[in-house]
């Protein structure tokens, strides 16, 4: 697609579709743009774009709108099956995810990540090792800035290190990385694709235009992935903490790949079995993209994990408290839960993604947790899963301020306090972040008490 020829109409004009509208319009192109929510920030975004010639649609002139463009760009947030996507697919027109349009406009080389859980914690460290290497790379989408918004600082030479999400692989098309990373599958976002074998169909999409010349580095361990390999073009390169199944995996200690020993695995600075996944994904990305072992080895010694993601943010009269404000599917709680070796105090809760809670309880209920804390819109369902696991000392709370505050009454020294919600956040704060940061300034209060 040649952006000053056609016409354009960004749907949903937050941080991606913002950086696709004003990438549109910086080059000439024409744009509509709509966007169905309200906000200071979205106020702004609409005035900027409009100031440098985007045109504003509403919902009543969406339709024509349509008619009038040749492409519609849509935003991560905004699922596949709106009612203007759906128009657009009537009417026979390209629709694309902002990062599909975005690497359309330029080639470099593009390590792509999926998975339900690591993504953010993968790209750091593969992102750390290449520039220990003297490699050029950037982190863009989920992590980083939108693709569009880096397109005019990258070069061909760039390795773009991209972090997908199910959200974003709804919409690609022509997408087609060298490398393309799934990581792990676990349910999540059932809420938006309506179930788990759509959620596994998205996921897989990530490799559905590799050909021969490109790499999918898959997780052998993980069964559903295990399958993904099945009439792939693309050469496969397994990850396997249990065995050599043909890529990277653990001998004498180390991480290998293709029977070389690349770096200790105790050089992996955060601990668990999830983040020594994390790093074989990445040495085994940093190897095909031409780092040397010494690279990665300063790179990942370097790694200073990732916020929110059971970050210990404070310590004091002997009670640890841990930020996993990230977890935001069962999986991912059951994951932190494992690493935990003190007594816990775990604040569970959020807005709902469609799962069902009885593996979290079954996992709280083999833990070290001693008190549990619930809260948030789905408090309910969670006390009633935790009921029917057998899991006692349980609190529930709607408030998540009353949650913190209950939480650390119940910690005493030597125990860990540890949100990992297991929900999304959206029920009272706009992301993870937010959620993490107001848990930082609450345990802040409470030590200081």
């Amino acid at each position: 697609m040649y952006v000053k020829t056609q016409v354009f109409f960004v749907l949903g004009i937050s941080k991606s579709g913002f950086a696709a509208a004003e990438y549109i319009l910086k080059r000439g192109g024409r744009c509509f743009v709509y966007e169905e929510h309200d906000s200071p920030r979205i106020a702004e975004a609409a005035e900027k774009l409009l100031s440098q010639g985007a045109e504003r649609v509403t919902a009543e002139g969406a339709e024509a709108a349509a008619e009038k463009s040749d492409v519609l760009v849509i935003s991560p947030g905004v699922p596949i099956n709106h009612r203007v996507a759906v128009k657009f697919k009537e009417l026979g027109k390209r629709i694309a995810g902002e990062a599909e349009f975005g690497f359309s406009q330029f080639f470099p080389p593009v390590a792509a990540i999926t998975g339900t859980n690591g993504k953010t914690t993968t790209v750091t460290m593969l992102g750390g090792m290449l520039k220990e290497a003297g490699i050029d790379c950037a982190a863009v989408e989920n992590i980083g800035s939108p693709v569009c918004a880096e397109l005019d600082k990258i070069t061909r030479d760039t390795v773009c290190i991209a972090e997908i999400s199910s959200f974003q692989l709804e919409s690609i098309s022509d997408f087609k990385p060298h490398i393309a990373m799934i990581l792990n599958i676990s349910p999540d976002h059932l809420e938006r694709h309506y179930s788990m074998e759509n959620y596994i169909f998205l996921k897989k999409r990530l490799l559905k235009n590799l050909k021969e010349s490109e790499f999918a580095v898959l997780n052998y361990d993980d069964p559903t992935v295990r399958t993904f390999a099945e009439n792939l073009k693309a050469k496969v390169i397994w990850v396997s903490a249990r065995e050599n199944a043909g890529g990277v995996y653990l001998s004498g200690g180390n991480i290998c790949m293709n029977g070389e020993s690349i770096v200790s695995a105790d050089a992996v600075p955060v601990k668990g079995e999830h983040n020594l996944y994390n790093a074989m994904f990445a040495v085994a990305a940093a190897k095909l993209l031409g780092a040397d072992n010494a690279g990665i080895a300063a790179g990942l010694k370097n790694f200073r994990g990732v916020p929110h993601r059971v970050e210990l943010i404070a310590e004091k009269n002997g009670v640890a408290y841990y930020d996993d404000s990230k977890s935001t599917n069962t999986a991912s709680a059951i994951t932190a839960l494992r690493s935990m070796t003190r007594p816990t105090v775990l604040i569970l809760g959020g807005s709902e993604k469609g799962e069902k809670y009885g593996e979290l309880f079954q996992a709280v209920r083999l833990s070290e947790v001693k008190h549990t804390v619930i809260t948030g819109a789905s408090r309910y369902n969670m006390f009633r899963a935790a009921a029917e696991c057998g899991v006692e000392n349980v609190t529930v709370t709607a408030d998540f301020d009353s949650a913190v505050r209950i939480a650390d009454m119940f910690a005493e020294d030597g125990d860990a306090v540890l949100l990992s919600p297991a929900c999304a956040s959206f029920d009272s704060f706009r992301n993870f972040e937010e959620r993490g940061e107001e848990f930082r300034r609450l345990v802040k209060e409470c030590t200081e008490d």
